[in-house]
């Protein structure tokens, strides 16, 4: 394992890669500025559009998503030749890891050996499984006759955790215990999970935007079909991107001149990826730095030019529309008819069974601490133990192993979805996984939200301890007819969000050769118009996109048996975490309803045991 790169980043090659940079960035930046004036029309046409009943019945959550810090010694591989060496680990709770050299260092806020955000990265721990994934980076150059006798990887390591990144330098540890490797699997999950989704779970334009420019762009590189590049933020996005452009000249370049072999030239290999990762990374923060400007200024001429004349928008982009889809009706209906209704009921289905498990298992945990709280009520509805049991429920949300009963569920049909979506060029699984899991941890913190409120509201001094208990009943009644009613929304636009994301890139690349010919002869009615917002391309993937989503819902009925699983594009295809004050996180900025009380009788009762003071019930 002592192979090594040859040289670091030369002059040359670092000026090589800001020069790749700024050819994304000038590409890119016109696909961004355009999602962002769609995206403003977007929710201008919501907010003065017919305003549609209130789909939520829960509260939503304030508290933002994060992970609890964990902290421990762990043993690390690390150093030329690397060799195991122990270390002191933190997972902050923004999802960035931290290792010191000992528990002294970080207590005196000394600087860590190393850090790294927890983006992109994959958590192994079978050593096996890690040595399979390491010999096939270099497949072509393994060569065992010359591996070292004693290569340290080879030696079996207990309880190892290691995080593998494809563009970065894998980081390997060891715990001590399996207790302790259970722990922190948890942990790095949850920090991987959180850095990744920082786009998805934001409500903000720019996000929705960043997000679709992303898949416009790659689109005109010829790159049809959802995958994982779109996790994390911005800057990390567009490295990504950048990354997977690049890689295969990369290889062919400097592969050959990395010393070493095997399993020696692989850690190599990760040790180079990180570097140029490292390069590409500082120079898409420094470009999306310096748009933030003109991007803050766009945003606000946008809402200042478009929401005046968003009706005479609307009414113009509809018309267009009809036209296109009378023009591209055939080849859309012959697509559709022979590759997608085959696999539709199948896609459907499994994406509804991921969801329903979650959720149950979401369901039986949230009513399971419901009722402890109601027995810790009747047993000391005054001390010290009941507070303690009304802070840990709140923290249920965020306490990652009581919730990855949750988790797992998400993660079971990893496998058959994914060889479903494969079909269609969809390798976002990691995404969608995700996704769900978000999506549980999201209406669990609803829930928790909404029956600390209901509680608190309801619950007075004046009731005795029966009294108190029949009304924590109620409550959970009705919290748990809320969840229900909130879940079922839930799924539904999960399916409808992700059944598109696996289908529309691949209609989009079938009907390229034949309807995107087609789109000239509307250039000059759309551009008569005289708004960036409205572009033809956009109208055309609209409205196959409307055509999908009618597929959709009919097997959405079919599946569920419902009368109305309608709702509109742009919530079935929102995330459900909401943000009050988090906007998508960009490089620039990283630097820079309620319950009635109960009426009770006109006389006061006394209780005949104290009930908990006002707020108690306050998380």
């Amino acid at each position: 394992m002592g192979g090594r790169p040859s040289s670091p980043l030369d002059k040359q090659q670092r000026q090589h890669l800001r020069g790749q940079v700024d050819t994304l960035m000038r590409n890119f930046l016109p696909c961004y500025r355009g999602q962002l004036a769609a995206s403003i029309l977007r929710q201008i046409s919501r907010e003065v559009g017919p305003q549609e009943p209130a789909g939520s019945q829960l509260l939503r959550s304030k508290k933002l998503p994060r992970v609890r810090e964990h902290r421990g010694p762990l043993t690390q591989l690390r150093g030329h030749p690397p060799r195991w060496q122990p270390i002191f680990c933190v997972l902050r709770g923004d999802g960035r890891l931290e290792w010191f050299s000992h528990k002294e260092e970080y207590e005196n806020g000394g600087h860590p050996l190393g850090s790294t955000a927890l983006t992109g990265y994959t958590l192994l721990t079978s050593q096996r499984e890690y040595l399979r994934l390491l010999d096939a980076l270099c497949s072509d150059s393994l060569d065992h006759t010359q591996e070292e006798p004693d290569s340290l990887l080879e030696v079996p390591v207990s309880f190892p955790l290691f995080l593998q990144h494809p563009f970065r330098r894998h980081l390997c540890f060891s715990a001590a215990t399996r207790e302790a490797q259970h722990a922190w699997r948890l942990a790095l999950q949850g920090g991987i999970r959180l850095r990744g989704t920082v786009l998805q779970r934001s409500q903000a334009p720019a996000a929705r935007a960043f997000l679709d420019a992303v898949r416009l762009y790659r689109q005109h590189q010829g790159h049809f079909g959802n995958d994982d590049v779109t996790l994390g933020s911005d800057a990390e996005v567009l490295t990504a991107v950048l990354m997977r452009e690049q890689l295969p000249a990369l290889r062919a370049q400097t592969l050959p001149g990395l010393r070493g072999s095997g399993r020696a030239r692989a850690w190599a290999w990760t040790e180079l990826l990180d570097a140029v990762h490292a390069a590409v990374l500082a120079g898409a923060s420094a470009g999306l730095c310096a748009f933030q400007p003109e991007k803050d200024e766009l945003l606000a001429s946008l809402e200042k030019t478009i929401r005046p004349d968003v009706d005479q928008l609307l009414r113009q982009r509809a018309r267009v529309a009809g036209r296109l889809r009378t023009d591209i009706r055939g080849p859309l209906e012959s697509c559709l008819h022979r590759e997608v209704d085959p696999q539709l009921p199948r896609v459907v289905q499994t994406l509804l069974r991921t969801m329903e498990a979650s959720l149950e298992a979401v369901r039986t945990l949230l009513a399971q601490g419901m009722d402890r709280l109601s027995r810790r009520l009747r047993q000391s509805p005054s001390g010290t133990q009941l507070r303690r049991e009304v802070y840990s429920f709140g923290e249920m949300p965020w306490d990652l192993a009581l919730m990855q009963t949750c988790y797992c569920e998400a993660e079971r049909s990893h496998r058959r979805l994914g060889q479903l979506a494969a079909l269609f060029g969809f390798l976002g699984m990691q995404s969608l996984v995700f996704g769900a899991q978000d999506l549980a941890q999201q209406l669990m913190a609803d829930a928790v939200a909404t029956f600390l409120q209901l509680a608190d509201q309801c619950l007075t001094m004046a009731l005795n301890c029966d009294q108190a208990a029949q009304r924590l009943e109620r409550v959970r009644g009705r919290v748990l007819k809320k969840f229900k009613s909130d879940s079922g929304l839930a799924q539904r636009k999960f399916i409808r969000g992700w059944g598109l994301c696996i289908f529309l890139p691949f209609v989009l690349s079938q009907l390229e050769p034949s309807c995107k010919k087609e789109l000239p002869e509307f250039e000059g009615d759309v551009l008569a118009m005289g708004s960036q917002a409205l572009t033809t391309e956009g109208i055309y993937e609209d409205v196959i996109r409307g055509c999908l989503l009618q597929r959709i819902d009919q097997e959405l009925k079919k599946t569920l048996g419902a009368n109305d699983v309608s709702c509109t594009l742009d919530g079935c295809l929102e995330v459900p975490w909401e943000q009050e004050g988090a906007d998508e996180e960009t490089e620039a900025e990283r630097k820079g309803g309620t319950c009635p009380r109960q009426p009770g009788s006109g006389a006061q009762i006394q209780p005949l045991c104290p009930l908990p003071s006002r707020g108690t019930f306050q998380s």
